[in-house]
């Protein structure tokens, strides 16, 4: 058996190609979604995936503007920066790329941006009001991974999901999300003792704790569905998954790829969310 493929970048195109007849719907009635991005320092990686997502915006017909500030830029200066954009009515997404430097709170910052601009799903009333099944913006990534699994017909209601990784802005949420979707969870992280023996279990198995080749076939039962967060760049420079893939994809019914998996879906998430910001500029 070798496992189908999710490609994130299939579903990704196909759903853009919608959000663009939607954003140009839009642009037509007076709105022109608006997206603005805050970069902080000159990390190479973050400034990779800000040009990915500027692009993408470029793409559908979304307005997009990027802040560039120096690695020095005070936390009080960010501060300030978020809340003109919170006011500024041609923009309806609002997002602070992460790591932040060191002397500058993640939490101060999230928690700045007004929720109803907070379209990485980040802010503590979004996360509260997925808890509890209101309506919110949902983080981005757990986002794609359901869409993903959906995408290929897969049943996740009465299934075991174990989930490795507890991050806030993945492993914590989605496996909120599949609960949501009437999955049985499973958390999964350093201090579990019989990780192996759990994530055997899983009907659907989710990596996200960015440590390269973690999860071999060893942890996976013959048959279950395996999505693959992690990415990872090797010594020779190339981007891998926290999955040994070549191992997995024997036993697994449906992997996804690292790269092209997980991350395009990410992106398009966010653009759905800062769409679906501007429209409520309708109602």
């Amino acid at each position: 058996m070798t496992a189908e493929l999710i490609s994130g970048k299939e579903l990704a195109k196909n759903k853009r190609e919608k959000m663009k007849k939607v954003t140009e719907e839009l642009t037509s009635k007076g709105i022109t979604p608006g997206l603005a991005v805050i970069l902080v320092g000159e990390d190479p990686a973050s400034q990779s995936y800000v040009r990915g997502k500027q692009r993408a915006c470029n793409e559908i017909g979304i307005y997009s503007e990027l802040d560039e500030l120096p690695y020095e830029t005070t936390e009080e200066e960010l501060l300030a920066k978020v809340k003109e954009l919170n006011h500024a009515d041609h923009i309806h997404g609002i997002l602070v790329q992460l790591p932040l430097p060191d002397h500058i709170s993640e939490d101060a910052v999230i928690n700045t941006i007004a929720p109803e601009k907070d379209v990485d799903g980040f802010h503590p009333v979004n996360i509260g009001r997925m808890m509890i099944g209101q309506e919110g913006f949902l983080p981005c990534t757990p986002f794609g991974i359901v869409e993903m699994i959906k995408s290929k017909g897969i049943k996740i209601e009465g299934k075991h999901t174990v989930v490795i990784g507890r991050s806030n802005i993945v492993g914590k949420p989605v496996g909120q999300l599949l609960l949501k979707e009437n999955a049985t969870v499973t958390y999964c992280h350093s201090r579990t003792k019989n990780m192996r023996e759990l994530t055997r279990q899983a009907d659907i198995l989710i990596v996200a704790v960015g440590r390269e080749g973690m999860v071999g076939s060893d942890y996976i039962k013959p048959g279950a569905v395996v999505i693959d967060v992690g990415v990872n760049r090797t010594e020779e420079g190339n981007l891998v998954g926290d999955v040994k893939f070549d191992e997995a994809k024997k036993i697994a019914s449906y992997i996804t790829p690292v790269p092209g998996g997980v991350g395009p879906m990410t992106i398009t998430m966010l653009l759905h969310n800062t769409i679906l910001s501007a429209s409520r500029g309708l109602e």
